[in-house]
């Protein structure tokens, strides 16, 4: 599916890639919503578990008021994070439109919405914005100065069911080469480019009744459009979800369908990991979605040690997000040794590819200034 005549060449005598290892809070959110830890607890947390020293953090879900941050909190906040030692990578911030009951925004009020979210993360540090696949080109157009003013980089996130060479990322890839703003990208998503439905995903569904003749057809259906590829257009992608949908119905359980095609469309992309070179170039960060770690200790539905391999081969320089998505389901297992299992497979990856995973805090926190347009310029 990939837009070969728009790859760029590899670039001859590319220095290899050093990828900057992080966590995004998101992961262990089933034990932030159950109370085990607050905000500064998992911040601790993923310090002492050495989970860093990259640090991702969800705008609305951890930051109380979000966008409102008073000048006090802020402080509190950075002064956290120079104790922990950690480094911040990127804020997720929320493109939506239909915050009101009666009415969409406007582009006026969407970029007006967008801006105090920006300035909210360079508030509190954060040297990325990570923007929902929802924007528009023209209304990352009309943001991109204002990222320049607070310096701010918007990495837009390329997450399933869309993927790099879809038309609308292209459009906005495209768009971004005519704009020629360096705080302008993308945010690559792992979970556009899996291999197969998560093995605790099929477990969840075992232990809510399903039978092992509806689990064997709800995996080969996935593995079907797998070797089919990514869905051609928003059509296509409603008839895949509905065929799980039916699938559910037709075999007695359709209190799963839903379920079934969000995960089985949502969550689960059937891209190839050299698409993603579709936009490579203006890749500024990355989640590394995943789901889950098997008993060899390998991620059985993320090529993880490919995508590595791919940063690494293309000069890839800037933090990569563990993002565990198992959590929505998986409430036998621990996210953090889960999380820890997902890491040492990309320090792996990186040495197997010749190079490493950044895990100091210092180089992290150099290489990163290096990676990204220059911030504090862009303030002044």
């Amino acid at each position: 599916m990939t837009d070969l005549t728009s790859v760029p060449e590899p670039v001859e005598g590319q220095e290899p890639g050093a990828p900057i290892q992080g966590v995004t809070l998101y992961s262990f959110t089933r034990a932030f919503h159950g109370r085990e830890y607050d905000l500064e607890g998992l911040i601790r947390k993923s310090a002492a578990e050495g989970f860093g020293p990259g640090l991702e953090i969800i705008g609305f879900s951890s930051f109380r008021g979000f966008p409102q941050i008073d000048d006090a909190y802020a402080a509190w906040f950075r002064d956290l994070i120079a104790e922990t030692g950690l480094v911040q990578t990127s804020l997720a911030i929320n493109a939506d439109i239909g915050i009101h009951r009666d009415r969409l925004l406007n582009q006026d009020e969407l970029i007006e919405y967008m801006r105090r979210q920006i300035e909210a993360a360079a508030k509190l540090g954060f040297p990325i914005a990570r923007v929902q696949i929802s924007i528009e080109p023209d209304s990352m157009e009309a943001l991109a100065p204002v990222a320049e003013h607070y310096g701010v980089t918007l990495a837009l996130e390329v997450h399933a069911d869309q993927y790099a060479s879809h038309p609308r990322i292209l459009a906005l890839r495209d768009r971004y080469e005519k704009i020629g703003s360096p705080f302008l990208g993308f945010t690559m998503d792992w979970g556009a480019t899996t291999v197969g439905f998560a093995p605790s995903l099929v477990e969840a569904y075992r232990r809510r009744g399903a039978s092992e003749e509806l689990l064997g057809r709800v995996v080969d259906l996935w593995n079907s459009y797998y070797e089919q590829g990514p869905p051609k257009d928003q059509q296509d992608h409603a008839q895949r979800m509905g065929s799980f949908i039916r699938l559910a119905a037709e075999n007695g359980r359709p209190d799963l369908g839903i379920d079934f095609g969000i995960n089985g469309t949502g969550l689960f992309g059937p891209a190839r990991v050299d698409d993603w070179l579709a936009i490579m170039p203006w890749i500024r960060h990355v989640h590394g979605k995943f789901f889950g770690i098997d008993e060899s200790g390998e991620e059985p539905s993320v090529p993880v040690r490919d995508l590595i391999r791919l940063l690494v081969e293309n000069g890839y320089n800037g933090a990569i997000s563990s993002e565990y998505e198992g959590w929505h389901w998986n409430h036998w297992q621990s996210p953090f040794e889960i999380i820890a299992g997902e890491q040492k497979v990309q320090r792996s990856a990186a040495r197997d590819a010749g190079s490493r995973m950044v895990t100091d805090a210092a180089d992290a926190r150099a290489q990163l200034a290096a990676w990204l347009p220059d911030t504090e310029g862009a303030r002044a």
